[in-house]
């Protein structure tokens, strides 16, 4: 498996806006990939299970989390933001894969100043556990309504990768599952592959890039944290270096194979090499995670391709920024225009321009009476770019009904000779 370090990633990433939504195993995506754009080095266990903090890494807390009551429901929102001159990472949190939340978030990508190049997206344990006995159809009929939405939101060049849910232990001890639903705890793991099959197909029906971590994490359980749903720092970044390689291979680029910092992440800290948490300055600055047991070591790993097999990162441009931060001059004009407009590094400031960019959304997004269904859409030949997420049918067509027995009236003859 390609291993990529902070330096090749900001590269892969350079001038992109990345959009990660789902529950907290992909906030756990999200911090990972925060983490390796700055330094070479993991979560640790304290970054793993903290939720709702300000400040992770240098990023900023837009809406929830904090700012409003913490609690476990379902009604539970945090949207994070990572900014820098040239990376712009973004995450939501969902407990479904379709609700009226989602539609406003996706509107709000719509219209909002910056157009994601890329959506990470995965939602399923809170659709299978906490929404009622049907919630299997329930979550099938989201799914659905779901991706027609991204089919007609997201812009041609945006890459949208559907990460199917890991795989969870037959014991579940969750926070995200109350005392009143113990009994859908024992059939979570059947759920979840049921799930995985569905979202899947319809993932792949409509053209989108599937991510199978169900698949790639069968056989890693030691890596599963105790309450059975979560994972470890280690699982996490073979993860991210997962959805790396997922991204470069569709959009063709070359990256080096045969690092040693992949081998140290696969092997683990007994295989001898020096990984990117053995510098104590590092871990003093990242908290990087270094004290997990040594595990045994997997057979040797084939020879790395010769040189003539691949080519080296292209260097950084420094020409462009795509992401620039605000300068301190009071004189400075922003850009009214719909280029990119340059990043802050003040919370504040981020928060109060997430705020406008949501009103912007309100104003242009005007719902006023009944939701329109599809049939009432195409009879009156109106389709908003940000209608209701209802499958299009086809039009309506005039019926005639003909008695048995009785010929069409255009067959014969009208007259007053006629019997």
């Amino acid at each position: 498996m390609v291993h990529l370090n902070a330096n090749e990633v900001r590269q892969l990433l350079h001038n992109k806006f990345v959009v990660v939504m789902g529950d907290s195993v992909q906030r756990a995506v999200y911090k990972d990939l925060v983490l390796l754009l700055q330094k070479d080095c993991l979560l640790s266990t304290s970054q793993l299970k903290a939720k709702g903090e300000m400040s992770f890494e240098h990023d900023v807390l837009l809406e929830g989390g904090r700012l409003g009551p913490m609690h476990n429901g379902t009604h539970y929102r945090e949207v994070r933001q990572f900014c820098s001159a040239h990376h712009l990472v973004r995450f939501y949190f969902l407990t479904r894969a379709y609700s009226p939340y989602v539609e406003k978030v996706l509107a709000q990508l719509l219209w909002a100043e910056h157009r994601p190049d890329v959506v990470v997206m995965n939602s399923c344990l809170w659709d299978v556990s906490r929404y009622g006995r049907d919630s299997m159809g329930s979550y099938r009929k989201n799914v659905e309504r779901l991706f027609w939405r991204l089919h007609r939101v997201l812009p041609e060049s945006c890459l949208l990768v559907w990460n199917t849910a890991m795989p969870v232990a037959k014991t579940v001890s969750g926070a995200f599952l109350p005392p009143e639903h113990r009994l859908r705890r024992a059939r979570l793991r059947a759920d979840v592959v049921e799930a995985n099959f569905y979202s899947a197909s319809e993932a792949r029906r409509h053209g989108f890039g599937v991510l199978d971590l169900h698949f790639h994490f069968r056989h890693s359980s030691p890596d599963r944290q105790p309450d059975g749903i979560h994972w470890n720092a280690r699982a996490h970044r073979k993860l991210t270096q997962l959805l790396l390689a997922h991204l470069a291979d569709a959009w063709g680029g070359d990256v080096p194979r045969g690092n040693p910092v992949g081998r140290w992440m696969w092997e683990g800290p007994a295989s001898g090499l020096r990984g990117p948490t053995r510098d104590a300055s590092r871990l003093e600055d990242g908290g990087g995670e270094s004290a997990e047991e040594p595990r045994a070591s997997r057979p040797p790993r084939p020879a790395c391709p010769s040189a003539q097999s691949w080519r080296p990162p292209v260097p950084l441009p420094r020409d462009r920024r795509c992401f620039p931060r605000c300068p301190q001059g009071a004189g400075s004009r922003p850009d009214q225009s719909r280029r990119r407009q340059r990043c802050s590094g003040d919370p504040s400031e981020l928060r109060a321009r997430y705020g406008l960019e949501a009103n912007l959304m309100g104003g242009l997004q005007r719902r006023r009476g009944r939701i329109h269904t599809a049939f009432e859409q195409h009879r009156h030949h109106v389709l908003h770019r940000a209608s209701p997420p209802y499958p299009p049918g086809p039009p309506e067509r005039p019926r005639r009904r003909w008695r048995r027995g009785r010929e069409p009236r255009q067959g014969r003859a009208h007259g007053p000779g006629t019997q």
